[in-house]
């Protein structure tokens, strides 16, 4: 039977009793509500976001005052302005489908697992190189895990080729979600920018693709700070092969739309040199931590390169209250997904001063994390392990760093902050690099022994104030260098 996305159940959530529902997109005021429930991490993140793009679609805030009234949403103006959309939200059928080429393209069909950024490619499974995930994993979706996982293919479509776009965010983008911690509507709301509704005219699957092999570029449109399209962009031109009530293939031709100039208002961004255009930030694989918040979570200081996500900047402005951060994303090589990171952070509000001793905390350790690495090169060498020493000072610096964190917030002495973090820095680093280079030392030879004892001394000097990173540590934190004792001087 049909779908169509905007009347009928399709969307599985958790509620408050741990049940799994099945609603409607009208329905997310339910104060029960929790969470997306689909069976994939992408694909409840891609939800959330696919939920948060269709009230800005309909009914967003005019501005701070309209949010903050509006925070307890009537779920009838929600189901009414919602059932505008209905005609362009069917999944299969004729006329315009969600997220679907305008034209009924003909060509083969791809198989189903081809929307999910982690499926083995065409290339790879002919050349049989699909080991860790193997090819076929999907060979037919259901009408509602088909439209999840086409959403979430169309808002983050990798490299895929000659001629297949990537998102308007580029391939695999970080996302930044505000989660105040009171079920899923709270959720959505908070998330939502400031605008004006801009109803089915503004959905590109509306009307023909603007065909990119001539390398035409889509812009925002004129007078719209976000068009409503930044939540609904399709660089990739498909069409689903239905057969009864599931989907058994997919169609794609090379050429969607190439998007230039749109800034997504869940994705942090960042310039390479002042003046030049904003770029969407993208995750690393492994832990994200402490040390990747500047820009992210945090204000960096160099606001003008690196800017945190629009709606995590509107939340100081609301004055939304506590709360965390959702940080999601894939990590990409090319083309390659490494790894699909979440984690859920804590929402940072400081007063200006705590702001900046906050990156300075960071800055610091970037600085004492390089210092280490730099005085562990007599005993490991080039490497890769020595960057993995400096990975795992990170890691156990960590709780020490949340700790500094809760100071700030409670407004303890800067310069006491300071003085603490820089202790901790120095009692981790010490023994990270005691631990590589004490054990077995009195077998090595004179001239080793010799380069290990003076790495160690320099990197002790470096939480003095001394060296190139001692120096810069101490200048982040606002700290001023020990003074040099006379043998110091005389060894320097």
């Amino acid at each position: 039977m049909p779908l169509n996305l905007i009347s009928d159940p399709w969307i599985p959530v958790l509620d408050t009793q741990g049940q799994r529902r099945i609603i409607a997109p009208w329905q997310i005021t339910d104060p029960g509500l929790l969470r997306p429930d689909w069976p994939r991490a992408d694909l409840n993140i891609a939800c959330l976001e696919l939920l948060i793009g269709l009230v800005f679609l309909v009914d967003p805030p005019e501005d701070i005052e309209d949010w903050q009234d509006r925070q307890a949403q009537d779920a009838e103006r929600l189901r009414t302005r919602l059932a505008a959309l209905a005609p362009a939200f069917n999944l299969t059928g004729e006329g315009p489908l969600f997220l679907q080429d305008f034209v009924a393209l003909q060509d083969a069909p791809g198989p189903p697992d081809m929307l999910f950024i982690d499926s083995a490619g065409a290339n790879t499974a002919r050349n049989n190189a699909d080991l860790m995930v193997r090819r076929g994993r999907y060979p037919a979706l259901d009408l509602p895990l088909a439209a999840m996982a086409l959403y979430t293919f169309q808002a983050h479509a990798p490299s895929g080729g000659a001629g297949n776009r990537t998102s308007m965010r580029g391939g695999g983008p970080l996302v930044t979600l505000v989660d105040p911690g009171a079920g899923l509507w709270s959720l959505i709301w908070a998330n939502v920018p400031d605008g004006k509704a801009q109803g089915v005219a503004a959905l590109p699957w509306m009307r023909p693709t603007k065909v990119s092999d001539t390398g035409v570029q889509v812009f925002p449109p004129p007078g719209h700070d976000l068009g409503a399209e930044v939540f609904f962009g399709m660089p990739r031109r498909l069409r689903l092969v239905v057969e009864g009530d599931v989907v058994t293939g997919v169609v794609q031709r090379p050429w969607g739309t190439n998007y230039a100039g749109w800034e997504h208002p869940l994705t942090p961004y960042y310039r390479q040199k002042a003046g030049a255009e904003l770029l969407p930030v993208h995750p690393r694989a492994g832990r994200f931590g402490y040390r990747h918040w500047l820009g992210i979570l945090a204000e960096a200081s160099d606001t003008d390169l690196r800017q945190r996500a629009r709606v995590l900047r509107l939340r100081y402005a609301r004055r939304g209250g506590g709360g965390s951060v959702i940080v999601a994303g894939w990590a990409m090589d090319n083309m390659k997904p490494r790894d699909f990171i979440q984690s859920v952070q804590p929402l940072v509000n400081l007063d200006r001063a705590g702001e900046v001793m906050l990156a300075g905390l960071i800055e610091a350790a970037e600085q004492a994390g390089l210092a280490l690495r730099m005085a562990l090169e007599p005993l490991m060498g080039d490497s890769e392990g020595r960057e993995a020493e400096r990975e795992a000072f990170y890691m156990d610096t960590e709780p020490a760093f949340q700790a500094r964190l809760a100071d700030l917030q409670a407004g303890r002495a800067l310069a006491d902050v300071a003085a603490d973090w820089l202790l901790e820095l120095r009692r981790v680093a010490m023994a990270r690099f005691d631990a590589r280079a004490l054990p077995g030392l009195d077998q090595q030879g004179t001239d080793q022994i010799q380069q290990i004892v003076t790495a160690q001394r320099l990197l002790a000097g470096c939480f003095k104030g001394y060296g190139k990173y001692g120096s810069a540590m101490f200048g982040k934190l606002g700290m001023q260098p020990a003074p040099r004792q006379a043998k110091e001087r005389a060894g320097a």
